[in-house]
């Protein structure tokens, strides 16, 4: 007689680091503010920097004029085409896609909890 076995994976480590979640933040392309300006103030939130430090430190990363550029709606108001730009800042991964998401990931958490 066979017994009754589940095949079951054995239990993760409780002091297994969890990967960094990311932060998201939507740009509103009518609104009065550039992408960067939103990406600037999303860093801000996520890094506790001081906006004009994101700001100025942003310049050593992308142009931030191309990147306002480069998902602006196009003149008749049409959205751009699918696409996204990602960089590395302050080791935070900085995705931007083409519809004003943004997502910042923090750099993972290297000690031990």
């Amino acid at each position: 007689m066979h017994g009754n076995r589940q095949n079951t994976a054995p239990a993760a480590p409780q002091n297994q680091p969890q990967p960094p979640q990311p932060y998201f933040v939507q740009h509103d392309f009518g609104g009065p503010s550039d992408l960067t300006t939103t990406l600037v103030h999303a860093l801000s939130d996520v890094t506790g920097a001081d906006v004009t430090q994101a700001e100025s430190s942003l310049c050593n990363y992308v142009d931030p004029a191309s990147l306002d550029r480069l998902f602006e709606p196009a003149p008749d108001g049409t959205q751009r085409p699918n696409g996204h730009v990602s960089f590395t800042i302050w080791d935070h991964q900085v995705t931007v896609y083409h519809n004003g998401q943004i997502a910042i990931t923090p750099p993972a958490n290297t000690q031990p909890a």
